[in-house]
């Protein structure tokens, strides 16, 4: 019969029986996953680019990635009038809904 590997605890490859499975995490490790706090993060992307250029930009809370240098800079100017609309009303991404975020965009772009 072969065996996994030579030593004390080893199994034959070809058992059949089923093996339980068992959490190594503890309480507190559970109950810290159970209040994690909601994370969010915006992601921009424009194709647009005729240049060879790559662009990417990330920030604490977002990542922009290709386009053109004008439209590259349009999203970037987005995302930091909304995190700085954020900040002014102490608030962190998670906290908003889409329709909030929305209305924060449309603000911006009048």
């Amino acid at each position: 019969m072969p065996v996994a590997a030579s030593g004390a605890n080893t199994t034959p490859l070809d058992d059949p029986s089923p093996r339980e499975h068992t959490s190594t995490m503890d309480a507190s490790q559970n109950s810290r996953l159970e209040k994690a706090k909601p994370r969010a993060a915006l992601l921009g992307l424009a194709f647009d680019a005729d240049d060879g250029q790559k662009r990417i930009t990330r920030g604490p809370n977002f990542l922009l990635a290709g386009g053109s240098q004008e439209t590259h800079g349009i999203l970037q100017e987005t995302a930091i009038k909304i995190n700085e609309h954020l900040d002014r009303a102490g608030k962190q991404l998670a906290d908003v809904s889409v329709g909030e975020l929305r209305d924060i965009v449309a603000e911006i772009h009048r």
